[in-house]
């Protein structure tokens, strides 16, 4: 069900896609070598709760959430979405979380990391899936907010 919510996502806004099936995207390494390209190329979309509000931020694949900078921004701790609530909040479940399809009441923001790269490979609403889409198109289509929270390991 996840995968049809990122088909009608992309319906919705007449974008053609193609949904990659993988056989093995456990890791973002073994997703980026399955798929022949690099870790900072396979965008990751991570959830997270605040006081008021569910949000996800994409960022590359070698970028890790700075404490501090995601506190900065926030003005509150970084908590993630518990696993076991994960689908029911954002409708994708764990591994397949990606910015497309999300149920309504979740905002959007793409790390300053993704703003390297012309292309990235997130995932497509499930665990094995993802997708290739650019950088513009995937700010342009998401409508998300551009922020700087990470830093690159």
């Amino acid at each position: 069900m996840a995968k049809q919510h990122v088909i009608n996502f992309f319906q919705k806004h007449n974008y053609d896609i193609n949904i990659i099936e993988l056989k093995d995207s456990s890791t973002v390494l073994k997703a980026a070598t399955e798929l022949g390209v690099t870790t900072n190329e396979i965008a990751k979309t991570l959830a997270f709760m605040l006081k008021d509000k569910n949000i996800v931020i994409v960022t590359s694949g070698d970028a890790k959430i700075n404490n501090k900078k995601y506190k900065e921004y926030f003005k509150e701790k970084a908590k993630m979405i518990p696993f076991e609530q994960v689908e029911t909040i954002t409708n994708h479940p764990v591994g397949g979380v990606c910015p497309f399809g999300l149920k309504e009441n979740i905002e959007i923001y793409l790390d300053q990391s993704l703003k390297q790269l012309k292309y990235v490979y997130p995932a497509a609403g499930d665990f094995n899936l993802a997708l290739k889409i650019s950088v513009d198109d995937l700010a342009s289509l998401t409508k998300g907010t551009w922020i700087n929270v990470t830093t690159i390991e």
